[in-house]
């Protein structure tokens, strides 16, 4: 099996991007569960029969969503993981005190002060989760932990460019997803901070309480970051707390070229973000840090008296990490955090994050000097967004034809774009966050645009439906 995997890798950027689970092995694996139970042997021929038909983010033009590419780093941590089986909930052991060390090296990247708290997670999702009960406790006191928040017409801000795990947290935290706030976004797709003062000030003179506003660095849509300075200003100056999702951005921290788009990142309340994105560890793992560890703790810290501290043997070492979320139970996820970290080094990190901006930016030159393209938003990241235009078609027209050839791109397994909205125009979006993705890559993907885009077929269908 460990052989298959390595051969997996070495051929990532081979062959399809994406290949369809078959139907006949679908049954299998079913047929498998209500067995007697299998050989060695035979459990590994289902295994390796699995490696081809993954969402396809190893291959160097998987191009559709922010799905980091992974490292033979991964698998070699995920073995030692494996094989210590740890529970890092809590308790004094090796995996605790790695996961510290990854947590100060990222608060030190990131610009966060010495003493905040963070934790290794699944993703920005639960990161968000976190981050925000800890800011919603805070404001209300701590007394939501025992009364809730229904009664508290708590509010909070976003850019109109946020990502939908922001409202679900709201949802989760018994806020509701109304009480987040749409900020519209000005021409570069940032939060308007004029607009954001005002619905502050409307919702305060309605009698509501703001308390958070959360902004962005590197939007879903465009890879566009607001303008953190001068939002932590204003939450500073209206007594909010500051969350940024940085769920890919973050990490152009990393890049010498690109930090100073995301200055005011280190005046954050809290911070989300992935390293299962830019940083390329393999999923899943994302982060959360908090600027304040005391309210970090009061936010979740409840330890029942089978998990009573002491100060040495296996039950010392507090904090432990479940004081500073939910979860008790946590797998080893830090440890292939560490063995990329230590084994490629920030420069090679940030590295494979400045070749994915100029691939993004060779991208966006090929499309502005091509008559029959047009890109649809800046490119401020990674991200570029564009769409084919032949002359007098309809807007509904031009929307079917790029769906289509997005389309026939996957099906086909040549790449993997996916699709979104600029503007209310249907556009083909491309990421690039690939380490394996090279300037080949990417132009093969614009002929294969244009070839689908003139194809008299692929026309017809799209002026027929």
């Amino acid at each position: 099996m460990l052989d298959a995997a390595i051969d997996h890798l070495e051929t990532a950027g081979q062959g399809r991007v994406w290949t369809p689970w078959p139907r006949d092995l679908a049954e299998a694996f079913a047929a498998a569960l209500d067995g007697d139970g299998q050989a060695p042997g035979e459990l590994v021929e289902h295994l390796e029969s699995l490696l081809p038909h993954g969402v396809g983010n190893t291959h160097p033009r998987f191009f559709g969503w922010v799905h980091g590419a992974g490292s033979p780093a991964g698998l070699i941590a995920e073995i030692a993981g494996a094989a210590m089986n740890a529970n890092c909930g809590g308790r004094n052991h090796a995996a605790i005190e790695v996961e510290r060390r990854v947590v100060d090296w990222t608060r030190r990247l990131m610009g966060f002060p010495e003493g905040a708290s963070g934790l290794v997670v699944s993703g920005t999702s639960m990161a968000t989760l976190i981050a925000l009960k800890v800011a919603r406790d805070a404001r209300l006191d701590f007394e939501s932990r025992a009364q809730g928040a229904g009664h508290a017409g708590l509010v909070g801000y976003a850019s109109s460019q946020a990502h939908s795990c922001v409202a679900r947290a709201f949802d989760l935290l018994g806020l509701g997803s109304t009480a987040l706030r749409e900020v519209p976004v000005d021409a570069d797709f940032r939060m308007d901070t004029h607009a954001l003062e005002a619905a502050i000030a409307a919702d305060r003179e309605a009698g509501r309480a703001p308390f958070t506003v959360i902004a962005t660095a590197g939007s879903v849509n465009t890879g566009a970051s607001d303008a953190l300075d001068t939002i932590a200003d204003i939450a500073a100056r209206l007594g909010l707390w500051m969350h940024v999702d940085g769920a890919f951005g973050a990490c152009a921290m990393l890049s010498p070229q690109l930090r100073g788009k995301l200055h005011g990142i280190q005046r954050a309340d809290s911070l989300a973000f992935d390293f299962h994105k830019w940083m390329q560890v393999n999923y899943d793992a994302g982060c959360v840090l908090i600027r304040d560890e005391t309210l970090h703790m009061q936010a979740f810290s409840d330890r029942p008296d089978y998990l009573s501290r002491e100060e040495s043997g296996l039950a010392a070492g507090a904090p432990w990490p479940v004081d500073y979320g939910p979860e008790l139970s946590r797998g080893f996820r830090a440890l292939k955090v560490w063995a990329q970290i230590a084994e490629y080094g920030q420069t090679r990190l940030g590295a494979v994050i400045d070749s994915n901006r100029a691939l993004a930016l060779r991208l966006a030159a090929a499309v502005d000097a091509t008559g029959d393209l047009e890109r649809l938003a800046p490119v401020p990241l990674n991200i570029c967004c564009l769409r084919h235009v032949p002359r007098g078609w309809t807007e509904p027209e031009l929307d079917r034809l790029n769906e289509t050839i997005v389309r026939e791109l996957q099906l086909s397994g040549i790449a993997a774009p996916s699709t979104t909205r600029i503007h209310g125009r249907l556009a083909i979006r491309v990421n690039i966050t690939n380490h394996r993705t090279s300037e080949d890559d990417i132009d093969r993907l614009v002929e294969e645009i244009l070839r689908l885009g003139r194809s008299d077929r692929l026309r017809a269908t799209a002026r027929e439906r």
